[in-house]
């Protein structure tokens, strides 16, 4: 075959680096794009934070202010030190002219020792440096705490938290006097315990791994000796802690308990009759266990007391705060979005390093500096879109769901990504990476950008309504119901079309389940 040369003539996407660092920058979340900017301060020298010119001037202002009041102060001493000075000379002069007696003698001499003794000392001592410029206060103070660098967040004082659990349960074993196998046994079994409290592995795997570290057959243990040191273990605070279920958990924690009638039916509610408890099925156990309903409610309110996930009492999770990217304000009757100054600091180019930049030099080093100079202009300008499209977006959603933040979830319309891109004639996965991982602070709450966006159900007068109404009255619906007589999916649904929206049983269900509401067999409450 032989080799030819053709030309085609076609069309296609370039992406520039310039344009793959605004994508990666939009669609960063608030932390994401914290840990970003660092990173870009730490390795591009032009690079640098720019500090506010308000919070300058009014440092200045305040350094400028001092400084006059001080020299006043100076000037009112040196003014009072003359005066006084004048004044002694006048009664010195005064007291040697005039013959003087014995009565007035006393009081001259006290005028003498007081004028004496009050030497023109200043109040403050010139020195090199103030305290603070030496030592850094341990805790603030009241005339500390109005500076900016010396405040302290709170936290920063506080414990990191307790430890595992794993640790809390063995400190409570080292109480016990245990031999060495059992410690070894007590060990294994604890590092199976998840932060819940249960057992992930069963017995024969535990006992196997016990028995690994004795290598002569004579010193292997027993599955009895590993469930003694089980219930061992479970008798531990957190009590139940060890269990290879639920069902076990509170049986524990029931035995805990002194033994009366009431805790007996409790034990056996638990024990016989789970399955029929979870289902509510409350005449069939009043008359297996032959209890009134009286008896029945409160055996029901001391198990409800019980722990049934033990090891979440000593491992707790951090909170997880969420920085909001937008804040939505009401201002005389308009609704108003602003970004949120505090997610990223102000960057600007370094004007020194800049300066060093010659345009005819071909050297190494002025290329590199070059080189860092279009990114950091890349970097800023990358920023200052993601505001840009983040602010458009946020305003976008709030003209079209002004009225969930008059009203409420009902009042929610309905709203897809194409609908915002159309608008503000963006591609439709521009919008997707705005709104994800971007929160909206609204005097309802902090949302995400995400959770305004929702399908819709069509109604009788050909309208829409949105899934996130149709949620809110669901909820409604369910928390107006009788405890004794819950309100089934099918009962919701007609009440729903006999309001006007079309909806089936099943598309109930589906939004109920997407909220955590059990069915109403499991929500039946005894009254």
């Amino acid at each position: 075959m032989k080799p030819s040369l053709q030309m085609k003539i076609g069309q296609q996407l370039a992406m520039t680096p310039q344009l793959q660092q605004a994508i990666k920058l939009l669609q960063l979340s608030t932390l994401e794009l914290q840990t970003e900017i660092q990173q870009a301060l730490e390795t591009n020298p032009m690079l640098e934070v720019q500090e506010d010119i308000e919070d300058n001037s009014e440092k200045e202002a305040a350094k400028m202010r001092s400084e006059n009041e001080r020299e006043t102060n100076q000037q009112d001493a040196e003014k009072a030190s003359n005066d006084e000075t004048s004044k002694d000379d006048f009664d010195e002069a005064k007291f040697e002219e005039s013959n003087f007696e014995d009565n007035n003698f006393d009081d001259l001499t006290s005028n003498l020792e007081i004028n004496e003794a009050a030497p023109d000392i200043p109040d403050e001592l010139p020195v090199d440096s103030a305290w603070e410029d030496i030592y850094e206060p341990a805790y603030g103070t009241g005339s500390m705490q109005g500076g900016e660098e010396n405040q302290r967040d709170f936290t920063e004082y506080t414990s990191a938290g307790a430890g595992s659990l794993q640790d809390h349960l063995m400190e409570q074993l080292h109480l016990r006097t245990l031999t060495e196998s059992d410690q070894i046994i007590a060990t294994t079994v604890i590092n199976c315990i998840d932060d819940n409290g249960y057992l992930e592995d069963p017995v024969e795997v535990i006992l196997e791994a016990v028995n690994d570290n004795f290598p002569n057959p004579e010193d292997h243990c027993d599955e009895e000796e590993v469930e003694a040191i089980l219930r061992l273990i479970q008798q531990l605070d957190p009590i139940g802690c060890g269990s290879r279920d639920t069902r076990e958990c509170m049986l524990v924690q029931l035995h805990e308990m002194d033994s009366t009638p009431h805790i007996e039916v409790c034990k056996q509610l638990i024990g016989e009759h789970l399955q029929m408890l979870a289902a509510r099925d409350f005449a069939k156990i009043k008359r297996q266990l032959k209890i009134n309903e009286e008896q029945l409610q409160q055996s029901i309110q001391t198990i409800q007391s019980l722990t049934p996930r033990p090891g979440s009492q000593v491992v707790s999770n951090k909170p997880q705060y969420i920085v909001p990217d937008v804040f939505v304000k009401k201002i005389k009757g308009v609704w108003r979005v602003e970004l949120n100054p505090d997610i990223a600091p102000r960057l600007a180019v370094n004007s020194m390093y800049a300066g060093l930049v010659k345009r005819a030099d071909k050297s190494d080093d002025n290329n590199y500096m070059r080189n860092q100079l279009q990114e950091a202009r890349w970097f800023i300008k990358s920023l200052q879109s993601r505001n840009e499209t983040l602010l458009r977006v946020g305003t976008a959603i709030v003209e079209r769901q002004r009225g969930f933040l008059e009203y409420g979830d009902e009042a929610m319309r309905p709203l897809v990504l194409r609908d915002i891109a159309e608008h503000l004639d963006l591609h439709e996965s521009t919008i997707s990476r705005v709104t994800t991982q971007k929160y909206i602070h609204t005097p309802r709450g902090i949302f995400e950008f995400k959770y305004f966006f929702s399908s819709h159900v069509s109604t009788s007068d050909g309208g829409e309504c949105s899934a996130t109404a149709i949620r809110a009255m669901i909820r409604k619906f369910i928390a107006k119901e009788d405890p004794g007589k819950p309100l089934s999916d099918s009962k919701i649904a007609s009440t729903l079309v006999a309001s006007g929206i079309q909806v089936a049983r099943r598309t109930v269900a589906k939004y109920r389940e997407s909220m955590s509401i059990p069915p109403s067999n499991e929500r039946k409450r005894l009254t």
